[in-house]
């Protein structure tokens, strides 16, 4: 195989709508050109700046076809290695060497990995209100919709206190009761299966605002309802805790959107601790630890449900997409639809239709890049007041 040698990588952030996005794209002599997701919205620039300043002298002059030792040396080559501004960037160039080698090939993304496992991805999207009656308007529009599972909160992670016993100058941010959230999600999902039965299935994310006595609680209390996961019930530091979870309840336990570190997710896996992994994929230094990682989830009975929010690009969907469709293993995908700037700077990124998103099949990754449309929304950045969060006494907490 002729070398297919790296000529340019370049490093693009656009914020079309609420959230800064990155890019990554990687030219080569073959005329061939490919883009990938290096998303951290919170520090974009520091992203940006690691793969211009580091990763792009590093790599100007290799072959591109030897992705896994490209991935290796980008993984090592500082020394100190792992964490997110890191591994985004190291993604960015994975994925679109990724991206490159399909097109080459004439394959899309998950031919080139062997081929699918499945013929869609079953999907999930949110429904949150301060109200149950407002819960109920959004859960019927993702049943009209097709969904099947559905994830459900009432407020916004932690719930939205209404009797906060607050100090009397409290500092500022965003502030939560564990006791309240823990009343309003049991009786949340009370009320849910009241009303709908077993229309549809629902998944919670509690966003590790719970210390580890009241995440066994919760996961007891829980229980009756059946939920089809509950996420991050404990924050990655507390993981040893699940353990004890484990022995107290059935609820299936999903984790992994703030793992950077294999160490993180080891033992997790293979003392069976979760049933879900939840990794966002850019976070873990992109596709090519990815399939290790998912092939080492199958070896021990854990599920895959790759983190999708709406601070990643259409292209980390895409992405998203081929694994799901390729790896057996892949369970369920969270989605949120584009909105009509995002989609304009990202043509031809996936949808859900009824509840499934269904494979890709243009060569490579599939999603396109408007380097035009995406200089007409410069990056923005704002303080993320959300991950200020903190307890009626003031301390802040996990977000």
């Amino acid at each position: 195989m002729q070398p297919t040698i790296i000529e340019n990588i370049e490093c693009f952030i656009t914020r079309p709508d609420r959230h800064n996005l990155v890019t990554v794209r990687v030219t080569t002599n073959k005329g061939v050109t490919g883009h990938g997701c290096a998303t951290f919205q919170q520090r974009p620039l520091a992203v940006k700046t690691m793969v211009d300043e580091y990763l792009k002298p590093l790599l100007i002059g290799r072959d591109g076809n030897n992705i896994e030792d490209l991935w290796q040396m980008m993984t090592v080559n500082a020394y100190w290695r792992n964490g997110p501004v890191m591994n985004n960037a190291i993604a960015g160039v994975d994925m679109a060497l990724w991206d490159i080698k399909g097109q080459l090939a004439n394959m899309p993304l998950y031919q080139l990995f062997g081929g699918k496992s499945k013929d869609a991805i079953a999907a999930y999207s949110h429904a949150a209100s301060e109200t149950l009656e407002g819960l109920y308007l959004e859960v019927d529009k993702l049943l009209a919709q097709g969904y099947r599972y559905i994830r459900c909160q009432l407020g916004f992670y932690g719930g939205t206190p209404q009797g906060l016993h607050a100090t009397k100058s409290p500092t500022p941010g965003a502030y939560y009761d564990q006791d309240e959230y823990m009343a309003n999600t049991i009786a949340m999902f009370k009320a849910l299966r009241e009303k709908y039965g077993n229309q549809f299935h629902i998944l919670h994310d509690v966003h590790e605002r719970l210390f580890p006595q009241q995440a066994i609680q919760l996961a007891k209390a829980l229980e009756p309802y059946q939920p089809w996961f509950i996420e991050d019930i404990l924050p990655p530091q507390q993981s040893a805790w699940l353990e004890q979870v484990r022995a107290h309840s059935s609820v299936p336990l999903a984790m992994g959107e703030l793992f950077n570190n294999p160490a993180e997710w080891h033992d997790l896996i293979v003392n069976r601790r979760i049933d879900f992994i939840r990794c966002h994929v850019s976070q873990i230094g992109g596709i090519t630890p990815a399939l290790k990682l998912a092939i080492l989830c199958q070896a021990f009975g854990v599920r895959l449900a790759w983190h999708g929010p709406s601070d990643m690009t259409p292209i980390g969907v895409a992405v998203n997409t081929h694994l799901n469709i390729h790896l057996h293993n892949a369970a369920i995908q969270e989605f949120i639809p584009n909105k009509p700037n995002t989609e304009s700077v990202f043509p031809g990124s996936p949808i859900a239709e009824q509840g499934y998103i269904y494979p890709l099949e243009k060569p490579g990754i599939g999603v396109g890049f408007d380097q035009q449309k995406a200089e007409a929304f410069p990056v923005e950045y704002r303080p993320h007041e959300w991950t200020q969060s903190r307890l009626p006494n003031g301390a802040i907490h996990t977000p």
